[in-house]
């Protein structure tokens, strides 16, 4: 068994947790797997699976490893894929990221994708750590926000309006506010960038320099489902993005507040490595999502 056999033996049997399992899968004997590792572990001169009686698992360094081979065999693919002219086909895992909220725009769309693309296995991670895309192997990631990484590409997907949102419990108890001053007497739900630390700034208040020091803030945290939840339970005043608090304000769990003082949102960016052939499933994949994610929409009146 060659080096790149041996690579393609260790990543299908840590893929599966089985020498048995990667042998069928490559139409191999388990013990061809077994020796195959052996040998590559010889070679690179550490331990990269723990084995038992029951199943193998990756040591630290075999994590490590795993990806760095796991990134060989995907770009050995592409290359494969370039050269025997199969691009029209769009095959195999496709690992993306996106924001945790990022799943109420983009479920919807996924059923279509995988009726046309059913050769295409997703794997989707959602995360609002801001991830690395070469060194974490990542085909495809939606970000909103600045792009400083010169080594990816992007295209645009759909604007989003940012509102101020309150359950009408909580407005019935401590009134409305009507001009941006008066939310210095609520209580405010604060969400946390995960990646720096920052509070999100609310849109009428990004002008005035110490309007953030005068909110009371009773909940901060990373989390924006936990921010609409904290929300919906009467805590405070939040700030969030118009598709998430879509089904509440539809259906009167939620209302906007001094919402014609509002004007700021973003914009989610599919973003891809530059540095690599655009696999044909990524193409389809980031063609489906500008196709159906590209309309601006407004969650509060409802226009587009």
């Amino acid at each position: 068994m060659d080096k790149l056999s041996g690579l393609l033996a260790f990543v299908k049997a840590a893929d599966l947790g089985s020498f048995v399992a990667a042998g069928r899968a490559l139409e191999l004997s388990a013990s061809a797997i077994g020796k195959g590792v052996a040998r590559l572990e010889q070679e690179v001169g550490v331990r990269l699976l723990q084995r038992s009686t029951r199943r193998i698992q990756l040591t630290e360094e075999g994590r490590l490893f795993h990806e760095r081979c796991r990134r060989i065999l995907d770009d050995l693919d592409d290359a494969q894929a370039m050269l025997s002219h199969v691009q029209e086909v769009p095959r195999g895992r496709l690992r993306v990221s996106a924001p945790i909220v990022g799943y109420h725009f983009l479920l919807p769309v996924i059923p279509d994708f995988v009726a046309l693309y059913p050769e295409v296995e997703l794997d989707i991670n959602f995360t609002d750590r801001t991830v690395d895309l070469i060194d974490e192997s990542i085909d495809v990631a939606i970000r909103s926000g600045d792009l400083p990484d010169s080594r990816l590409v992007s295209r645009p997907l759909n604007p989003f309006r940012l509102l101020l949102c309150a359950s009408p419990g909580y407005l019935r108890q401590h009134g409305t506010p009507r001009v941006a001053s008066d939310l210095e007497r609520h209580a405010t739900v604060r969400f946390r960038h995960p990646n720096s630390g920052k509070l999100l700034e609310w849109p009428m208040l990004q002008s005035t320099a110490d309007a953030e020091t005068r909110l009371r803030t009773v909940l901060a945290c990373n989390n924006m489902e936990a921010v609409l939840g904290a929300t919906l339970r009467g805590l405070g005043i939040a700030c969030m993005p118009d598709f998430l608090a879509r089904e509440m304000l539809a259906d009167g769990r939620l209302v906007t507040v001094l919402e014609k003082q509002l004007s700021a949102g973003g914009r989610f960016r599919a973003l891809w490595p530059s540095s690599r052939h655009l696999s044909p499933k990524v193409r389809v994949f980031v063609d489906h999502l500008c196709k159906h994610l590209s309309a601006p929409v407004d969650a509060a009146s409802g226009h587009e």
